[in-house]
């Protein structure tokens, strides 16, 4: 069994059922839409915005993780479509998202900066990704994260691995994270809103 597969296989839910703060707070508001919530492990990001009434998509490579996540949507009588899938080969159809959510999805520098690539990609003109991440700066608080400085984000590599997009916020800052009992303490994170711009009408 993968480490991510064994870290979800538990009757409770490891990072909570409620949704991320800072992608609560940012998705108020906007429209209903394809979405793809990439690394989402119990669905609990997915859930929610399927209750705002988006088309929700869930990817993660733990079986287990997607399991609960069905579970979760099926108790709060909304439908999530999930994908088991390593995100390092998962296909992300272009310009067929309107939102790409990742929310602490840390993966190696090489397969991050691909993954990327591709939702700058996906995303539909005028679609947006909604990201949190640690940052190097968690390590000295380890409230929870990676245990490598590599795996984690800083907003200047943001900027350059999701070139193409018009980051309407983007911030490193410090906040109290509070997710199930694996995130849960001062942390450092790092926060960005980013758009693809919209096609220009053809003359």
């Amino acid at each position: 069994m993968s480490p991510w597969n064994e870290r979800y296989n538990t009757a409770d839910y490891v990072f909570g059922t409620d949704p991320n703060d800072f992608l609560a707070d940012q998705v108020r508001g906007l429209d209903p839409g394809r979405v793809l919530c990439v690394g989402e492990g119990e669905g609990r990001n997915a859930v929610f915005l399927a209750e705002q009434g988006h088309e929700v998509v869930a990817v993660d490579v733990a079986m287990t993780g997607l399991a609960k996540a069905g579970k979760l949507a099926k108790a709060r009588g909304v439908t999530v479509k999930t994908r088991i899938a390593d995100l390092r080969n998962y296909r992300i159809e272009p310009e067929s998202w309107d939102l790409v959510v990742s929310i602490f999805c840390h993966m190696a520098p090489d397969a991050r900066v691909d993954l990327h690539r591709r939702i700058v990609a996906g995303l539909k003109p005028g679609g947006r990704l909604i990201l949190e991440a640690y940052t190097p700066a968690q390590l000295a608080f380890g409230t929870g994260g990676p245990p490598v400085a590599e795996l984690m984000m800083t907003l200047e590599g943001l900027r350059q691995e999701l070139a193409g997009l018009v980051f309407h916020h983007g911030e490193e800052l410090e906040r109290e994270v509070v997710e199930g009992h694996l995130h849960t303490g001062r942390g450092a994170v790092v926060q960005v809103v980013a758009v693809k711009p919209a096609m220009k009408p053809t003359p």
